[in-house]
Parts: C-alpha cells; structure tokens; sequence
C-alpha cells in the first residue's frame, strides 16, 4: 500500500479551455509537463479552434 496516494495529495492543473482543475493521472506520468486539457473533449475542441487559451 506504499504506493498510494490520496487524491488530494496528486498535483492539479487548471485546462486551458473550460478553466476547470483536474488532476494528475498514472497515464500522464511521463507527459505532465506537455498536458494542458482535462479530457478528449476540451482537447478536440482546442483543436478545432486554434491555439486558443495557450499562454
């Protein structure tokens, strides 16, 4: 049980599209510095709008 964490204790973001936190997950581990959106659907839409919310 060494190996778990509380949410709480993970790192957070704020997306670059809707501006909602969302926090770290195991898939983003070697990419975290890279991701700027919470999920699928804020990325397709960052997408298809341009570079928006990219500071």
């Amino acid at each position: 049980m060494s190996r778990m964490r509380k949410k709480a204790d993970l790192p957070t973001k704020d997306c670059v599209v809707c501006g909602r936190p969302f926090t770290w997950r195991r898939k983003w581990e070697r990419v975290w510095d890279e991701v700027l959106t919470c999920s699928e659907r804020c990325r397709r839409v960052r997408k298809t709008s341009g570079k928006e919310g990219v500071t």
